[in-house]
């Protein structure tokens, strides 16, 4: 897609159809370096909006903060809940487009943006709808084989198994205090866990959950919301109950649920 720049400071913007995205200090990375991160943030907008629909948002600032030293292509990402949202990433100032496009941080990053922010109690659901999506978008843009995607969403799930043997707190408790328990792994993988059963029970209605999430942006997309408020308007988009039934299963769960190769092979 034509790339339209402008440069202003330490500013570049570019436009990806409806959506302006600033990418805020890259300047500071050498020309070959603005030229792959530009790249890789574009196409990965896109590769997003074709699985989630294009974002309801008329500005997408990303902040960057380039590191001279990292170990991985992206080690740490997270969203700026503003007035646009934005983006901050922390990236290998010399990790090449090939690298940033196999990282799975900015996809995940990118879906956060797609639901509202949502109280600490119901970051399962924010953390679980990302760390699923994320394998969606790039299983869906060919980055990685349905193979693939079964194997990544199976390890998650098995290391959400391992640590829900010591933390076995209801989801909707310790997902509000995961970051002092270093419950991560269950509070992301369960959430995740829930968007799959989510989606093999409206494969039989013939919907998906990013259809319904696509359907969410137009409608009814809110910057703060309440789990249960939103919970109601996924039913409602999607003609069912759900996204209810399951929340009412999963919020104050203690186990993890039991979810197949198999079952995730339909997906």
């Amino acid at each position: 897609m034509k790339l339209f720049l402008v440069l202003l400071l330490s500013t570049i913007a570019f436009n990806t159809l409806s959506i302006e995205v600033v990418i805020h200090n890259l300047s500071s990375l050498s020309n070959n370096g603005q030229k792959t991160v530009s790249t890789w943030v574009n196409q990965s907008v896109e590769k997003t909006k074709n699985t989630l629909g294009p974002l309801q948002q008329s500005i997408l600032p990303i902040y960057l903060k380039p590191q001279y030293f990292a170990f991985e292509p992206v080690p740490w990402a997270t969203v700026k809940r503003n007035n646009p949202d934005g983006l901050e990433l922390h990236i290998d100032r010399y990790a090449s487009l090939k690298a940033f496009t196999k990282d799975w941080t900015l996809y995940h990053e990118l879906a956060h943006l797609y639901l509202p922010l949502l109280p600490y109690s119901g970051f399962w659901l924010s953390e679980g709808f990302a760390s699923y999506m994320q394998n969606v978008i790039m299983r869906d843009s060919g980055i990685i084989t349905q193979p693939q995607f079964v194997q990544r969403l199976n390890a998650g799930f098995d290391r959400a198994r391992l640590q829900t043997r010591t933390k076995n707190q209801p989801l909707d408790k310790l997902s509000a205090d995961m970051w002092r328990q270093r419950a991560q792994q269950r509070v992301y993988w369960t959430g995740a866990a829930f968007f799959v059963e989510a989606d093999l029970a409206l494969q039989k209605q013939g919907k998906t959950v990013a259809h319904v999430i696509k359907a969410y942006q137009v409608c009814c997309k809110a910057s703060r919301s309440d789990a249960k408020t939103f919970i109601k308007n996924l039913d409602k988009l999607s003609k069912s109950s759900v996204f209810s039934n399951l929340y009412v299963k999963y919020n104050s769960r203690t186990d993890f649920p039991t979810i197949t190769k198999s079952q995730l092979n339909q997906l």
